[in-house]
């Protein structure tokens, strides 16, 4: 008769290892951070859920970034939501941070989705506060070195775009770096997915113009480096999960890397999306979500 309890308890502690698996974006659920929560003093940090200890050390020396971070934490909802409107697996289960589904839970193309997408929304957040003025450390971006093209001048305040790269992969990675956590190709693929949303954070980065002349006439317009909206970086990386690779992690030369299952004779792209694990079956209903009375992909 104590065979049950004992069962259960290696049922539990699977799970617990299982729904550990996406540490890396645990971090989303800073979307459900109260308003109310000041966010002004270090022992705050502690009451902000999803972090790791990495992340937790980050907020109490960037105190004033933390409000970007959770904005960039509802923006991925959001900017998922709507790139996936039209289709079947509909990003709802991010809601569930900092425990999700098997969608997420596991080395997965959506995942991998949502894993470049973070990591494209820390930093795009970041660097459109750096110009609002919203962070204390940060201004305007630089002045590009080349000229702007005839009729036109530098100036206004261009997106900080490196100092959104350089603060958010250390905030979005940080949980990937921790060690003795996770597979080694679980680690490889979220880090190599996670740079994808940064490049192509950095494709979207365009000149800017504002006319300026007489009544009009635009005889000279301003001009300065921003990024387009999230949404738009958000429908790139949706063609990217679109033709997606799925990876396995094999030994090349002297150490293993990520790459192509199918095609394993050439390395992974930068560019590209990867993954590990084929995705559930969307068109199933789950009976697990069901039970719970957690959101759920959409059923026929």
């Amino acid at each position: 008769m104590r065979a049950r309890p004992r069962v259960c308890e290696a049922l539990l502690f699977a799970l617990a290892l299982q729904t550990g698996v996406c540490y890396g974006i645990k971090w989303l659920a800073l979307s459900k951070t109260p308003a109310a929560l000041a966010l002004n003093q270090t022992q705050h940090c502690k009451q902000l859920e999803g972090l790791v200890s990495a992340q937790v050390q980050l907020c109490r020396s960037n105190l004033e970034l933390m409000r970007t971070v959770v904005h960039a934490a509802r923006e991925v909802t959001k900017a998922c939501r709507r790139a996936f409107a039209d289709m079947r697996w509909n990003c709802s289960s991010i809601e569930l941070a900092p425990n999700y589904l098997l969608d997420l839970e596991r080395g997965t193309r959506e995942s991998a989705f949502v894993y470049a997408l973070s990591a494209a929304a820390i930093s795009h957040a970041i660097a459109r506060a750096c110009t609002s003025g919203d962070l204390p450390g940060c201004s305007c971006g630089p002045v590009p070195g080349e000229p702007p093209g005839p009729g036109n001048r530098w100036g206004g305040c261009a997106d900080n775009l490196s100092y959104g790269l350089l603060m958010g992969a250390k905030f979005s990675d940080a949980p990937m770096k921790v060690k003795k956590t996770g597979s080694q190709a679980n680690k490889l693929m979220r880090l190599h997915n996670s740079e994808v949303g940064r490049q192509a954070l950095r494709a979207s980065l365009e000149m800017k113009c504002k006319c300026h002349g007489v009544s009009g006439s635009c005889s000279i317009r301003t001009c300065w480096k921003g990024l387009q909206e999230l949404r738009d970086v958000a429908a790139d990386l949706k063609t990217r999960y679109l033709s997606a690779t799925k990876v396995v992690h094999r030994p090349m030369g002297t150490r293993k890397h990520l790459v192509p299952k199918d095609l394993d004779i050439r390395p992974v792209k930068d560019s590209e999306l990867v993954y590990l694990q084929s995705s559930p079956d969307f068109c199933m209903k789950n009976e697990k979500a069901v039970q719970q009375d957690v959101p759920r992909q959409r059923q026929l």
